[in-house]
């Protein structure tokens, strides 16, 4: 009797282990998913503010010229800077939004919380809430809209894409080209994105 109670037990035991690896493995994976999306919007606006920083000093070298044309004012000069400034202030908030979040998650998984935050872009909403619908006139031709859900990161939409039956072949870049002025730190739930897609009809 008493053995058959100690294999119970160690069968219980071992059974919630799993368990609770497994809810740590998801939380790994959406923190990593999160990393990489800030990463690369970190990314995206330090390369605006190099070309920006190019074009001053591209503009600075016409206005030295003696034979310069009138392309290149003091004043053009004046706004390229106060745009920099703007970047380079956004870039220093999305620094410090970056580490808040990744304070909140340091805290989520050092709670040992066993909720489970799957990405929401199951092949159900691939196939409703994407439709073929007019997208971005700077973007691609075709795709589809997804609306995103609670817990969805860009990383994980793109992999839920990639891994549907429409096996869209997506990345994140693709998806923040194909969405001027996205934000991949500030998605909202019911915020509309654009999937773009070279094969969909």
């Amino acid at each position: 009797m008493r053995k058959i109670s100690l294999w119970l037990f160690i069968l219980v035991f071992t059974a919630s282990l799993a368990r609770a690896q497994d809810a740590t493995q998801q939380q790994i994976d959406q923190i990593n998913g999160k990393l990489q999306d800030l990463q690369e919007s970190v990314d995206a606006q330090t390369k605006k503010i190099a070309a920006l920083e190019k074009q001053i000093s591209d503009l600075g070298g016409k206005l030295n010229q003696p034979a310069a044309s009138d392309s290149a004012s003091a004043d053009d000069l004046k706004k390229l800077a106060a745009q920099v400034q703007e970047i380079d202030k956004k870039r220093q908030d999305d620094n410090e939004h970056i580490s808040q979040t990744l304070e909140k998650l340091g805290k989520l998984v050092a709670g040992g919380s066993t909720a489970s935050h799957k990405p929401k872009a199951t092949t159900e909403t691939l196939a409703t809430g994407g439709d073929n619908s007019t997208p971005p006139s700077s973007g691609p031709k075709n795709g589809y809209y997804y609306p995103i859900k609670d817990g969805d990161t860009l990383s994980a939409v793109a992999k839920a894409y990639r891994d549907s039956d429409k096996h869209v072949k997506v990345t994140t870049k693709d998806i923040l080209n194909a969405n001027p002025g996205l934000d991949a730190t500030k998605l909202y739930v019911g915020q509309k994105i654009f999937i773009p897609d070279p094969n969909a009809k």
